[in-house]
């Protein structure tokens, strides 16, 4: 009775309900198909990214079991309830089975074409995790598939066209993330006397330099392809307003922020994780879903 609680809580510190908060670009279609008031295609889309946060918890403790030895070699990911031996690795395995039969039924009860979409994005997963992920440049290119394969999804979940505007954003916004991630991870190594490869196998690809400039490119690139769409003729005709435009300015700062804790604010914690608890990019994240709901749904 006394090893239950414990065995509970390392099974949802592996399943990392923190980084949950990524399946929420599941919803973006249903936001900028103007259906969010539509309560029973909002509920499918609810049943969608919860399908999708089983899926993604499933993952993270496949990926955990596989990665068991080099994270015990980790400073930081040695305390991971796997690699701790606080969660036994059958029951980990057997529990990301079950959730992830469980996500896959649940979208295939709302549309065939949702499982498929679900099942691609956890064999994108299961790929990454089972080797690609040593590869630079495809290891980053993977887990933007997988932020395309959410938006993609959520349009499938209330059978809408998904606007070829956001998959671009998503996209260009993704592999940011991903590269400033990498950025992050070489500077933390390259400042101890661990090898950048000790810390992930395919940081031996990248260099500092090359990834800053990645990344700039990446981040005026998003701005841009967010600006365009505000002012395309069909986001226009299809909203009945220009206003998007004013939540440039805030779709920026986000990226400023993220690039400044990756880049010349590096702390010990992944910039992915720490702009979930920077109070300054929430603010704005919530100041730029605050404007957007409010222009593209008091329009007229």
């Amino acid at each position: 009775m006394s090893s239950s609680p414990p065995t509970a809580l390392a099974i949802v510190q592996t399943l990392r309900p923190r980084q949950w908060v990524k399946n929420l670009f599941v919803a973006a279609a249903l936001v900028f198909a103007k259906k969010l008031t539509d309560p029973a295609l909002a509920l499918r889309a609810a049943v969608a990214v919860l399908a999708f946060c089983l899926l993604s918890g499933a993952v993270y403790a496949f990926n955990d079991v596989r990665d068991l030895e080099a994270d015990r070699r980790h400073p930081i990911k040695r305390h991971r309830p796997i690699a701790s031996g606080a969660l036994d690795r059958n029951l980990a395995l057997w529990t990301a089975a079950v959730l992830a039969a469980a996500a896959l039924v649940a979208c295939a009860l709302i549309r065939i074409p949702l499982a498929i979409a679900a099942a691609g994005y956890l064999a994108n997963n299961l790929g990454y995790s089972l080797g690609l992920k040593r590869i630079a440049f495809l290891d980053v290119l993977m887990i933007a598939a997988g932020f395309l394969l959410r938006v993609w999804a959520g349009a499938l979940a209330i059978a809408v066209p998904v606007s070829p505007w956001l998959l671009a954003c998503t996209g260009l916004l993704a592999c940011m993330l991903g590269f400033g991630k990498r950025a992050h991870e070489l500077m933390q190594a390259e400042g101890t006397e661990r090898a950048a490869e000790d810390t992930r196998a395919s940081l031996a690809g990248y260099r500092v330099r090359s990834l800053r400039i990645a990344l700039a490119l990446l981040a005026g690139a998003t701005v841009i392809a967010y600006g365009l769409y505000t002012q395309d003729h069909h986001t226009v005709g299809f909203f009945h307003t220009r206003m998007l435009v004013v939540t440039v300015p805030f779709a920026a700062l986000g990226i400023l922020r993220f690039l400044q804790l990756a880049l010349w604010k590096p702390r010990e914690e992944s910039p992915t994780d720490a702009v979930l608890r920077d109070w300054l990019f929430l603010l704005n994240l919530a100041a730029w879903g605050a404007v957007v709901i409010g222009i593209i749904y008091g329009a007229r």
